[in-house]
Formats: C-alpha cells, structure tokens, sequence
C-alpha cells in the first residue's frame, strides 16, 4: 500500500469508496469486486458503482498475499485493510482492524442500485439507509468526513448547477444551498449535466490528505453533493459539521471517523464456514 499511494495518492479516496460501497450492500464481503456473468450483472456495474477504481490495486495486493500464505486471506479483509491503510497514508488516523471475513457468492446489481446512499440524499433517507446497516447519524457525519479524499465527476453533482427548479418549475438555477461562488467555479469545469470527461476535487485543495477541511467546506455551503450540503440544513448533525470545522477538534473527528470505520467494517460479515476465501477477487460468481 505504501508504494501504490506513493506512486498515486489519488487512489486513497478511490480505495477508501470501495470498501464503502462494498459495506452497504450484503456487508463487507467483497461482492462489490466480483465480475458480471452472462447470467447476473454484478454490483460493480451498477451505475452507483460505474466510477469505482482501485480494482487492479486489490489485485496487486491479492496476488502477494496469495503467494505469501494461499488461501488465507480473503478479499474481503483485504478491501478492509486497504481503506484503512490508504487513510493513515493519506495523514489519516490509525485503527485496528478485526479480521476473519470471508467472501461473498452473490453480486447483485440491483440491490446496489436500490441499497447504497445516494449523493442526492437528505439527512432523513440516508440516516434510514444507514439504519438499515445498523449504523446511525453519528456515523452518518462520520463516514461523510471520507469526502475529504478523492475527486467526482460532473454528472454526480451538475444536477446542482443547471436543474434546480425555481419558480413556476423553472430549470436552469443554481442549488441555492450551494454558495454561488464556488458553484461558478464548478459550472466552469463541469459544462453540463453530462459532462463526464471532468473530475471535482472533493474537498478542494486538500483532496489527497486526510483531514477536517472537508467540513469547513460544508460549513461554508461548499459541499459538492447534496448529501455533504444536507449535513449542514438539518438541525440533528449541523452542531458536528460546525464544532469540526472550527479546526479546533481533529482529534475528536480522527477518533470518531475510526469508531465508525470499525463499526462499518463489521456490517454483515461472513466467518467461519460462511463464504469462501477467493484465490482471485474478481472471480466471476
């Protein structure tokens, strides 16, 4: 991990989402790496997880772990410990990690479409989410924190700049919750909703290193999705965001995102004689 980062820090974020995304949907087992058959389309091709990355990373580690000790290791400890590494690489906080998962069978495209939290989603619809999961609204600031790593594309957020409905249902207006400002300067990257050739930083200027400044952009009304913007508009987490992003608690916040990172890596595991341990995390399933 060390060289991979070394080599692109970009990846911390790419490597971080992918153990997220794996989590949300039939836990962290690492479904989320499995390959589409003629019969199933897997969760990797759901449009969610269209702009995932990090895939041949998994690889690399894989195979040394594989011709270290065969068998041993799954997948999906192995999406675990990367996240986790890629944070403290990336000047993050450090946390143990359990291990002793076991592989998913199933990837279902589907359910990643219908269970994982959308970038559009209020603070009511992705605490239900995150509900489901067993997780609650301290995680859900938590985990949101990991947009202080890695960059999006336009169609994830552009909705924000071009088709926010104003009055009598009129298109073209900027997301007011979005600061008007940094919405000109997004609308200069991003031409159109369906630009996909540019990428956003995240948390701009800091989106390789790993720490508070992404809620000072929340507070500023700066969050690039809906969701970071939804932090600050709902009575029930704004107090967190703001107390974060005086830049007087990153202690707190490095202990509180590494609480929920263990709390969110235990979702739906499978032990013992559950699952398998997949010589090959793409296999198909």
């Amino acid at each position: 991990m060390a060289t991979i980062i070394a080599a692109a820090p970009s990846l911390a974020g790419p490597l971080l989402r992918l153990h997220f995304h794996d989590c949300f949907v039939r836990g962290c087992d690492a479904s989320v790496l499995l390959e589409s058959t003629d019969g199933n389309v897997a969760e990797k091709d759901a449009k969610p997880n269209k702009s995932l990355r990090g895939f041949g990373s998994v690889e690399r580690v894989k195979a040394k772990l594989e011709a270290a000790c065969p068998g041993i290791v799954s997948c999906a400890d192995v999406l675990t410990l990367m996240s986790r590494d890629a944070v403290v690489l990336a000047k993050g906080p450090f946390w143990p990690v359990a291990l002793g998962r076991r592989d998913g069978r199933v990837s279902s495209a589907t359910e990643a479409s219908d269970e994982l939290p959308q970038a559009s989603g209020d603070v009511p619809l992705l605490a239900k989410i995150f509900a489901s999961k067993g997780l609650d609204l301290k995680d859900l600031v938590m985990l949101s924190g990991a947009h202080t790593l890695g960059t999006a594309h336009c169609p994830s957020f552009a909705d924000r700049l071009y088709n926010s409905t104003g009055e009598n249902g009129a298109y073209g207006l900027v997301d007011p919750s979005l600061d008007s400002e940094y919405a000109d300067k997004l609308r200069l990257k991003c031409k159109s909703v369906d630009d996909r050739t540019m990428l956003s930083e995240m948390d701009p200027g800091s989106f390789k290193t790993f720490d508070t400044s992404y809620y000072r952009h929340v507070a500023k009304r700066r969050g690039l999705f809906r969701s970071d913007s939804a932090l600050l508009f709902d009575t029930s987490t704004r107090d967190y965001v703001q107390r974060i992003a005086t830049g007087n608690f990153d202690g707190e916040f490095f202990k509180d995102f590494s609480a929920s990172m263990i709390k969110m890596g235990d979702v739906g595991v499978l032990t013992g004689a559950e699952g398998e341990i997949r010589k090959k995390c793409y296999a198909p399933n």
